[in-house]
């Protein structure tokens, strides 16, 4: 497995050497030089670990890991020109996972993502979480985000969306939903589905021109995501 590294950065020649000797480890590399685009890289490629540079021509880096923190444990790696003691705390308290000061060597750089990859690798919590498309499930505090919004679910709305997106993109019938939410004896009680799903639907501001949960008509549901339409 290529684990992938989004490295957000306004200077084009941090860029290059980092794209160079992160793929040559085997990483899988994702460049960012904005806020924006770290964003938008984000959601769409599900990084697994965070290189992030603090001064970025749409603001401080500090305020897109507070943002990711709100929903996210991602592992972050802090590149600072910074190097008094108060910042270093701050970027800490904030949740960055570690820091390395400007200028740095690439080989302790690459050391120090390979630490986070290891921690990744045995943080149970990793498989706590589901993604697909804008939308972030954590299982064990029943929380769903849809970009960076929380939404809030009743249990079984919850049970639907964690079904729906432990089969990411793939249809599960109404008799599985029906069966793994109300049980083997409501598996003909297909307007339960359709009263549940449309609830859903509400809180999703899920419209029929650009449809996440969408219905295979008489077989049951799917996700689909409305960011690559």
């Amino acid at each position: 497995m290529a684990y992938k590294v989004l490295v957000v950065d306004d200077e084009a020649q941090i860029h290059t050497f980092m794209r160079i000797s992160l793929e040559a480890e085997g990483f899988e590399y994702i460049g960012a030089s904005s806020i924006t685009a770290a964003l938008a890289h984000y959601h769409a490629q599900q990084p697994h670990v965070l290189v992030l540079d603090l001064g970025l021509p749409d603001g401080d880096g500090i305020e897109l890991l507070q943002t990711l923190r709100q929903s996210d444990k991602i592992p972050v790696l802090v590149l600072t020109a910074r190097d008094q003691e108060e910042e270093k705390i701050r970027l800490l308290e904030a949740g960055a996972n570690d820091y390395l000061s400007k200028p740095f060597g690439i080989r302790e750089l690459i050391a120090r993502i390979k630490v986070l990859v290891r921690d990744l690798v045995d943080e149970p919590t990793v498989s706590d979480l589901l993604h697909f498309g804008p939308l972030k499930l954590q299982k064990t505090t029943h929380q769903l985000w849809l970009e960076h919004q929380e939404i809030a679910l009743t249990k079984k709305e919850f049970a639907l969306m964690e079904t729906l997106m432990s089969h990411p993109g793939k249809l599960v019938t109404q008799a599985e939903l029906l069966r793994d939410i109300w049980g083997e004896t409501h598996q003909e009680d297909s307007h339960y589905l359709r009263i549940l799903v449309s609830q859903l639907r509400k809180k999703l501001n899920d419209s029929n021109e650009q449809q996440l949960i969408k219905t295979e008509a008489g077989l049951g549901y799917r996700l689909t995501d409305i960011n690559q339409k």
